[in-house]
Protein backbone atom coordinates (compact mmCIF):
# COMPACT_ATOMS: atom_id res chain seq x y z
CA UNK A 1 0.00 0.00 0.00
CA UNK A 2 1.35 3.40 -1.03
CA UNK A 3 0.05 6.71 0.31
CA UNK A 4 0.60 9.77 -1.86
CA UNK A 5 0.40 7.27 -4.69
CA UNK A 6 -0.42 9.76 -7.45
CA UNK A 7 2.46 12.09 -6.65
CA UNK A 8 5.99 12.33 -8.01
CA UNK A 9 7.62 9.64 -5.88
CA UNK A 10 4.51 7.55 -5.24
CA UNK A 11 3.63 7.07 -8.92
CA UNK A 12 7.21 6.24 -9.89
CA UNK A 13 7.41 3.71 -7.04
CA UNK A 14 4.06 2.20 -8.02
CA UNK A 15 5.25 1.63 -11.59
CA UNK A 16 8.43 -0.01 -10.38
CA UNK A 17 6.56 -2.36 -8.05
CA UNK A 18 3.94 -3.21 -10.68
CA UNK A 19 6.72 -4.06 -13.13
CA UNK A 20 8.32 -6.27 -10.47
CA UNK A 21 5.06 -8.21 -10.19
CA UNK A 22 3.74 -6.81 -6.91
CA UNK A 23 0.12 -5.95 -6.24
CA UNK A 24 -0.18 -2.26 -5.39
CA UNK A 25 -2.98 -0.44 -3.60
CA UNK A 26 -2.41 3.32 -3.81
CA UNK A 27 -4.26 6.20 -2.18
CA UNK A 28 -4.09 9.96 -2.76
CA UNK A 29 -6.37 12.87 -1.87
CA UNK A 30 -5.26 15.10 -4.81
CA UNK A 31 -4.20 17.91 -2.50
CA UNK A 32 -4.54 21.31 -4.17
CA UNK A 33 -0.86 22.15 -3.62
CA UNK A 34 -0.56 21.64 -7.37
CA UNK A 35 -3.03 20.88 -10.14
CA UNK A 36 -4.97 17.62 -10.05
CA UNK A 37 -4.40 16.99 -13.78
CA UNK A 38 -0.68 16.48 -13.15
CA UNK A 39 -1.32 13.66 -10.71
CA UNK A 40 -4.01 12.16 -12.93
CA UNK A 41 -1.48 11.94 -15.74
CA UNK A 42 1.05 10.35 -13.37
CA UNK A 43 -1.25 7.36 -12.78
CA UNK A 44 -2.88 7.09 -16.20
CA UNK A 45 -0.88 3.98 -17.18
CA UNK A 46 -1.17 2.47 -13.71
CA UNK A 47 -4.97 2.53 -13.77
CA UNK A 48 -4.88 0.16 -16.76
CA UNK A 49 -2.90 -2.50 -14.85
CA UNK A 50 -4.64 -5.53 -13.33
CA UNK A 51 -2.41 -5.59 -10.26
CA UNK A 52 -3.01 -1.93 -9.36
CA UNK A 53 -5.87 -0.49 -7.35
CA UNK A 54 -6.40 3.20 -6.57
CA UNK A 55 -8.59 4.94 -3.98
CA UNK A 56 -9.08 8.68 -3.66
CA UNK A 57 -8.69 8.93 0.11
CA UNK A 58 -7.40 11.40 2.69
CA UNK A 59 -5.05 10.05 5.37
CA UNK A 60 -6.77 12.36 7.88
CA UNK A 61 -10.07 10.48 7.41
CA UNK A 62 -9.31 7.49 9.61
CA UNK A 63 -12.90 6.23 9.50
CA UNK A 64 -12.86 5.89 5.71
CA UNK A 65 -9.38 4.37 5.78
CA UNK A 66 -10.58 1.65 8.15
CA UNK A 67 -13.73 0.97 6.15
CA UNK A 68 -12.19 0.94 2.67
CA UNK A 69 -8.79 -0.69 3.29
CA UNK A 70 -9.80 -4.11 4.50
CA UNK A 71 -7.72 -6.47 2.36
CA UNK A 72 -4.41 -8.00 3.49
CA UNK A 73 -1.46 -5.58 3.30
CA UNK A 74 2.14 -6.77 3.63
CA UNK A 75 3.88 -3.38 3.52
CA UNK A 76 2.75 0.22 3.89
CA UNK A 77 4.92 2.85 2.19
CA UNK A 78 3.78 6.17 3.63
CA UNK A 79 4.76 9.03 1.31
CA UNK A 80 1.71 11.30 1.58
CA UNK A 81 2.44 14.63 3.28
CA UNK A 82 1.68 18.32 3.31
CA UNK A 83 4.68 19.25 1.23
CA UNK A 84 7.04 22.19 1.23
CA UNK A 85 9.36 23.84 3.73
CA UNK A 86 8.31 27.37 2.72
CA UNK A 87 4.62 26.47 2.65
CA UNK A 88 4.95 25.11 6.18
CA UNK A 89 6.46 28.37 7.43
CA UNK A 90 3.45 30.25 6.05
CA UNK A 91 0.85 27.70 7.19
CA UNK A 92 2.29 25.51 9.95
CA UNK A 93 -0.93 24.09 11.39
CA UNK A 94 -2.06 22.17 8.26
CA UNK A 95 1.48 20.80 7.91
CA UNK A 96 1.45 19.49 11.48
CA UNK A 97 -2.06 18.06 11.15
CA UNK A 98 -1.48 16.18 7.89
CA UNK A 99 2.08 15.04 8.51
CA UNK A 100 1.82 14.00 12.16
CA UNK A 101 -1.84 13.03 12.63
CA UNK A 102 -1.87 11.51 9.16
CA UNK A 103 1.14 9.37 10.03
CA UNK A 104 -0.50 8.36 13.31
CA UNK A 105 -3.59 7.26 11.36
CA UNK A 106 -1.50 5.15 9.01
CA UNK A 107 0.34 3.53 11.91
CA UNK A 108 -3.01 2.76 13.56
CA UNK A 109 -4.17 1.22 10.29
CA UNK A 110 -0.99 -0.87 10.19
CA UNK A 111 -1.75 -2.05 13.73
CA UNK A 112 -5.34 -3.13 13.05
CA UNK A 113 -4.46 -4.75 9.71
CA UNK A 114 -1.49 -6.54 11.26
CA UNK A 115 0.97 -4.99 8.77
CA UNK A 116 4.48 -6.06 9.70
CA UNK A 117 6.50 -3.55 7.62
CA UNK A 118 6.01 0.24 7.57
CA UNK A 119 8.23 2.47 5.42
CA UNK A 120 8.08 6.18 6.07
CA UNK A 121 9.22 8.93 3.70
CA UNK A 122 11.13 11.25 6.01
CA UNK A 123 13.31 14.16 4.95
CA UNK A 124 16.86 15.48 5.11
CA UNK A 125 15.33 18.65 6.54
CA UNK A 126 15.23 17.02 9.99
CA UNK A 127 18.98 17.68 10.33
CA UNK A 128 18.39 21.44 10.31
CA UNK A 129 21.48 23.62 10.36
CA UNK A 130 24.09 21.02 11.20
CA UNK A 131 27.84 21.52 10.60
CA UNK A 132 28.68 17.82 11.03
CA UNK A 133 28.66 16.94 7.33
CA UNK A 134 28.08 14.54 5.73
CA UNK A 135 25.06 13.93 7.94
CA UNK A 136 24.79 10.59 9.70
CA UNK A 137 21.61 9.02 11.01
CA UNK A 138 23.00 8.70 14.55
CA UNK A 139 23.47 12.47 14.87
CA UNK A 140 22.62 13.13 18.51
CA UNK A 141 21.36 16.69 18.16
CA UNK A 142 18.69 17.34 15.54
CA UNK A 143 17.45 20.93 15.44
CA UNK A 144 14.94 21.34 12.56
CA UNK A 145 14.25 24.92 11.52
CA UNK A 146 10.90 24.63 9.74
CA UNK A 147 7.48 23.24 10.72
CA UNK A 148 7.79 20.74 7.85
CA UNK A 149 11.09 19.39 9.20
CA UNK A 150 9.65 19.23 12.71
CA UNK A 151 6.64 17.25 11.48
CA UNK A 152 8.90 14.70 9.81
CA UNK A 153 11.01 14.25 12.93
CA UNK A 154 7.85 13.87 15.03
CA UNK A 155 6.65 11.15 12.67
CA UNK A 156 9.93 9.28 13.01
CA UNK A 157 9.36 9.26 16.78
CA UNK A 158 5.81 8.00 16.32
CA UNK A 159 7.28 5.16 14.31
CA UNK A 160 9.54 4.27 17.21
CA UNK A 161 6.52 4.14 19.55
CA UNK A 162 4.56 1.78 17.30
CA UNK A 163 7.59 -0.36 16.58
CA UNK A 164 8.18 -0.78 20.32
CA UNK A 165 4.54 -1.36 21.29
CA UNK A 166 3.28 -3.44 18.37
CA UNK A 167 6.40 -4.92 16.76
CA UNK A 168 5.79 -3.15 13.45
CA UNK A 169 9.08 -2.86 11.58
CA UNK A 170 9.41 0.89 10.95
CA UNK A 171 11.98 2.13 8.45
CA UNK A 172 12.27 5.89 8.16
CA UNK A 173 13.98 6.87 4.93
CA UNK A 174 15.37 10.40 4.95
CA UNK A 175 15.07 11.57 1.34
CA UNK A 176 17.58 14.12 0.05
CA UNK A 177 16.22 16.52 -2.65
CA UNK A 178 14.69 14.06 -5.11
CA UNK A 179 14.45 15.08 -8.78
CA UNK A 180 13.64 13.56 -12.16
CA UNK A 181 10.59 12.86 -14.33
CA UNK A 182 7.29 13.93 -12.69
CA UNK A 183 9.01 16.20 -10.18
CA UNK A 184 6.51 18.56 -8.57
CA UNK A 185 6.19 21.85 -10.49
CA UNK A 186 7.04 23.92 -7.39
CA UNK A 187 10.45 22.28 -6.86
CA UNK A 188 13.55 24.09 -8.04
CA UNK A 189 14.71 22.05 -11.03
CA UNK A 190 11.20 21.78 -12.46
CA UNK A 191 10.40 25.44 -11.78
CA UNK A 192 13.72 26.72 -13.15
CA UNK A 193 13.44 24.54 -16.26
CA UNK A 194 10.01 26.02 -16.98
CA UNK A 195 11.31 29.56 -16.49
CA UNK A 196 14.44 29.06 -18.58
CA UNK A 197 12.45 27.45 -21.37
CA UNK A 198 10.00 30.36 -21.38
CA UNK A 199 12.74 33.02 -21.11
CA UNK A 200 11.53 34.09 -17.67
CA UNK A 201 13.58 35.46 -14.78
CA UNK A 202 14.74 33.00 -12.13
CA UNK A 203 14.67 34.02 -8.48
CA UNK A 204 17.84 32.87 -6.72
CA UNK A 205 17.71 33.03 -2.94
CA UNK A 206 21.15 33.74 -1.51
CA UNK A 207 24.52 34.13 -3.22
CA UNK A 208 24.35 30.77 -5.02
CA UNK A 209 26.74 28.92 -2.71
CA UNK A 210 24.03 27.02 -0.82
CA UNK A 211 24.12 23.39 -1.92
CA UNK A 212 21.95 20.29 -2.01
CA UNK A 213 22.50 16.57 -2.22
CA UNK A 214 20.37 15.85 -5.32
CA UNK A 215 19.00 12.31 -5.60
CA UNK A 216 17.75 11.01 -8.93
CA UNK A 217 14.33 9.37 -8.72
CA UNK A 218 15.44 5.95 -10.05
CA UNK A 219 18.20 5.74 -7.43
CA UNK A 220 15.74 6.66 -4.68
CA UNK A 221 13.19 4.10 -5.86
CA UNK A 222 15.87 1.39 -5.82
CA UNK A 223 16.54 2.29 -2.18
CA UNK A 224 12.85 2.15 -1.27
CA UNK A 225 12.46 -1.26 -2.92
CA UNK A 226 15.43 -2.53 -0.91
CA UNK A 227 13.78 -1.21 2.25
CA UNK A 228 10.62 -3.16 1.40
CA UNK A 229 12.71 -6.32 1.47
CA UNK A 230 14.69 -5.42 4.63
CA UNK A 231 14.16 -7.94 7.45
CA UNK A 232 16.63 -6.77 10.09
CA UNK A 233 15.90 -4.78 13.24
CA UNK A 234 12.43 -3.42 14.01
CA UNK A 235 13.37 0.26 13.84
CA UNK A 236 15.82 1.98 11.50
CA UNK A 237 16.39 5.50 10.17
CA UNK A 238 18.32 5.52 6.88
CA UNK A 239 19.55 8.30 4.57
CA UNK A 240 18.77 8.02 0.86
CA UNK A 241 20.82 10.60 -1.01
CA UNK A 242 23.62 10.80 -3.55
CA UNK A 243 26.57 11.69 -1.26
CA UNK A 244 27.48 14.61 -3.51
CA UNK A 245 26.58 18.27 -3.18
CA UNK A 246 25.65 20.66 -6.00
CA UNK A 247 25.72 24.41 -5.39
CA UNK A 248 22.64 26.43 -6.33
CA UNK A 249 24.60 28.39 -8.96
CA UNK A 250 25.88 25.12 -10.43
CA UNK A 251 22.36 23.66 -10.49
CA UNK A 252 21.06 26.69 -12.39
CA UNK A 253 24.01 26.50 -14.76
CA UNK A 254 23.41 22.80 -15.43
CA UNK A 255 19.70 23.31 -16.15
CA UNK A 256 20.62 26.19 -18.47
CA UNK A 257 23.21 24.05 -20.26
CA UNK A 258 20.94 21.02 -20.65
CA UNK A 259 18.07 23.16 -21.99
CA UNK A 260 20.54 25.14 -24.14
CA UNK A 261 19.11 28.49 -23.04
CA UNK A 262 20.58 31.29 -20.91
CA UNK A 263 19.31 31.78 -17.37
CA UNK A 264 18.20 35.25 -16.27
CA UNK A 265 18.85 35.37 -12.53
CA UNK A 266 17.46 37.76 -9.92
CA UNK A 267 19.19 37.45 -6.52
CA UNK A 268 17.21 37.81 -3.28
CA UNK A 269 18.03 37.04 0.38
CA UNK A 270 17.78 33.48 1.74
CA UNK A 271 14.27 32.43 2.77
CA UNK A 272 13.23 31.48 6.33
CA UNK A 273 13.48 27.72 6.86
CA UNK A 274 16.23 27.20 4.26
CA UNK A 275 19.51 25.54 5.18
CA UNK A 276 22.85 26.24 3.49
CA UNK A 277 23.71 22.60 2.75
CA UNK A 278 22.34 19.07 2.72
CA UNK A 279 24.79 16.20 2.43
CA UNK A 280 24.05 12.53 3.10
CA UNK A 281 26.36 9.96 4.60
CA UNK A 282 25.32 6.73 2.89
CA UNK A 283 27.31 4.21 4.94
CA UNK A 284 24.22 2.84 6.65
CA UNK A 285 22.17 2.66 3.44
CA UNK A 286 25.01 0.79 1.76
CA UNK A 287 25.36 -1.65 4.64
CA UNK A 288 21.68 -2.39 5.29
CA UNK A 289 20.11 -1.89 1.85
CA UNK A 290 22.98 -2.34 -0.61
CA UNK A 291 22.16 1.18 -1.77
CA UNK A 292 24.44 2.62 -4.46
CA UNK A 293 23.22 5.71 -6.38
CA UNK A 294 24.30 5.62 -10.01
CA UNK A 295 22.99 8.71 -11.81
CA UNK A 296 25.25 11.78 -12.02
CA UNK A 297 23.56 15.16 -11.75
CA UNK A 298 23.86 16.35 -15.36
CA UNK A 299 22.65 12.99 -16.67
CA UNK A 300 19.68 13.17 -14.32
CA UNK A 301 18.78 16.68 -15.47
CA UNK A 302 19.07 15.51 -19.10
CA UNK A 303 16.66 12.65 -18.42
CA UNK A 304 14.33 15.09 -16.71
CA UNK A 305 14.46 17.40 -19.74
CA UNK A 306 13.47 14.58 -22.10
CA UNK A 307 10.38 13.89 -19.99
CA UNK A 308 9.65 17.58 -19.41
CA UNK A 309 9.55 18.47 -23.10
CA UNK A 310 7.05 15.67 -23.77
CA UNK A 311 4.65 16.97 -21.10
CA UNK A 312 3.20 20.30 -22.18
CA UNK A 313 1.22 20.77 -18.96
CA UNK A 314 4.49 21.21 -17.07
CA UNK A 315 5.52 24.16 -19.20
CA UNK A 316 2.14 25.83 -18.61
CA UNK A 317 1.78 25.22 -14.86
Amino acid sequence: MITGGAGFIGSNLSEKLINLGHQVLAIDNFDTFYHRSIKEKNIKWLLLQDNYKFFELDILDYGKLKNMICEPIDVIIHIAAKAGVHASVKNPIPTQRVNVIGTQNMLELAKILDVSQFIFASSSSVYGINPNIPWKEDEAKLLPISPYACSKLSSEMLGHVYSNLYKIRFIGLRFFTVYGPRQRPDLAISKFARMIKNDMEITQYGDGTSSRDYTYIDDLIAGVVSAINYKGSLYEIINLGNHKTVALSEMIGTVSKVFNRPAKVKILPMQPGDVTITYADLSKAQKLLGYEPKIEFEEGVTRFKDWFLENDFQTKS
